[in-house]
């Protein structure tokens, strides 16, 4: 579980989060959704250590993210996967070793022992006859199972996705959807994704953070969002023609 009680970030006196309290529980699909300049990349890279937070707290279990010291932080480090939203694998490595990476540089198992494992998480995201290819010989479907057979591959506690969907055709996004959600349910991780997709809310949407201007405007899952009367939300969500035909139906 992670927990974010008030926290608040600004650059250059101009506040960026503005006391966001929040809980994402493990097991489930936790969704952070908003407008470009609301505030989620930042909440995403503040979770992730890379911006520290003016005030606030965020608690990873019980223990505190601003209270760590440099161990405590590379402990923590070895239990984060993350799905970057360009995938990020290394182009002259083929899918194996993508995958074998993270092991390698994190932990002292051998050869062996990282094989096997990384082997289990290709065969996971059904990628066993692409496990001698390079990146550049794959779909972007199957260039983002690679990137969460990477990021899993160490059994984390806490799966970060940036944008997972990104680049994507509605399909291959469905079915990239679907395993971010089934690996999130089998391993009992607690996965944050941010996204603007609004087939990601009504798919995997079991928990969902709408910010606007830094605020909290709305929490609920996909269920709520389409009988929520929050002004802020029903604008964000409902822009276009077609969003409003889907909730007229769901009403």
């Amino acid at each position: 579980m992670i927990e974010l009680k008030n926290i608040k970030k600004s650059f250059d006196g101009l506040e960026v989060l503005k006391g966001i309290s929040m809980t994402f529980e493990p097991g489930k699909t936790n969704l952070i959704i908003g407008q470009s300049g609301s505030g989620k990349t930042v909440l995403l890279k503040c979770m992730l250590g890379l911006y520290s937070v003016d005030s606030g707290s965020m608690l990873f279990g019980n223990r505190p993210l601003e209270n760590m010291d440099d161990n405590q932080r590379r402990i923590l480090r070895r239990e984060i996967g993350m799905v970057f939203q360009g995938s990020a694998l290394f182009d002259s490595m083929t899918v194996l070793e993508n995958v074998m990476f993270p092991m390698q540089m994190l932990t002292d198992q051998d050869e062996k022992s990282i094989r096997a494992a990384a082997h289990e998480v290709i065969d996971r995201v059904n990628l066993n006859e692409a496990t001698q290819k390079l990146p550049a010989e794959l779909s972007g479907g199957m260039q983002k199972r690679v990137a969460i057979a990477r990021a899993v591959v160490m059994r984390p506690k806490y799966l970060f996705c940036d944008e997972p969907n990104s680049g994507l055709d509605p399909k291959t996004a469905i079915v990239i959807d679907n395993l971010i959600r089934e690996i999130t349910k089998e391993y009992n991780i607690t996965t944050v994704i941010n996204s603007h997709d609004m087939n990601s809310v009504m798919e995997i949407g079991d928990t969902i953070l709408f910010l606007k201007d830094g605020l909290k405007a709305w929490e609920g899952n996909k269920k709520q969002i389409f009988k929520t009367d929050n002004e802020a939300i029903n604008n964000f969500v409902y822009s276009s023609r077609l969003m409003k035909k889907v909730k007229e139906v769901y009403q």
